[in-house]
């Protein structure tokens, strides 16, 4: 019988991470990120995913689905499935805009807009918990260090695509 780990079992056993690879420590930490945002949005019955959707419509209202797939970073039928949930759940509402009569945009609606008064202060006090403990300069620091990270790797991307390289899509890495 395999036994269930406690979360401060798992804490305590990872405690020492000076010999983790960059990589694993960024994914162990937005992975973390999410996970104590989530626990938050839950409380406000808000999933991690409309949040991403939510937030980029709160900057910039009535994008299209592709768009906004864009500006979250994920695919067109991810984005489809949240939005079609969000418009059930009147966050948002789909309408066609100009002579394009088959893409539809995403606007918010009144209750989408007022989430944000509700939902902005647990991404904050998810962000004032990660760096607790950091001084102003080491917050400045790694802020900086995450930029030329990704900087860096999106520049590879660039330079992979100039090669010829392009990101595979994940269905053909799926196994049969």
């Amino acid at each position: 019988m395999v036994k269930k780990q406690t979360v401060e079992g798992r804490v305590a056993e990872q405690k020492n991470y000076q010999d983790e690879r960059i990589a694993r420590l960024i994914r162990l930490a937005a992975r973390s990120f999410n996970r104590s945002l989530q626990l938050r949005l839950a409380t406000q019955g808000v999933t991690f995913g409309q949040w991403i959707f939510l937030r980029i419509l709160w900057e910039h209202d009535g994008l299209s689905q592709r768009e906004l797939s864009e500006k979250a970073q994920l695919t067109e039928p991810t984005a489809h499935t949240a939005l079609m949930r969000m418009e059930e759940l009147g966050l948002i509402e789909r309408r066609k805009v100009g002579t394009n009569k088959r893409r539809q945009h995403a606007f918010l609606t009144q209750k989408g807009r007022d989430l944000r008064d509700r939902l902005e202060p647990l991404a904050i006090e998810t962000n004032e918990l990660a760096v607790a403990g950091l001084s102003d300069d080491e917050v400045q620091n790694l802020r900086h260090a995450l930029a030329v990270v990704i900087r860096n790797l999106k520049q590879d991307e660039v330079d992979s695509a100039a090669r010829g390289v392009r990101m595979p899509s994940t269905r053909s890495l799926q196994q049969p």
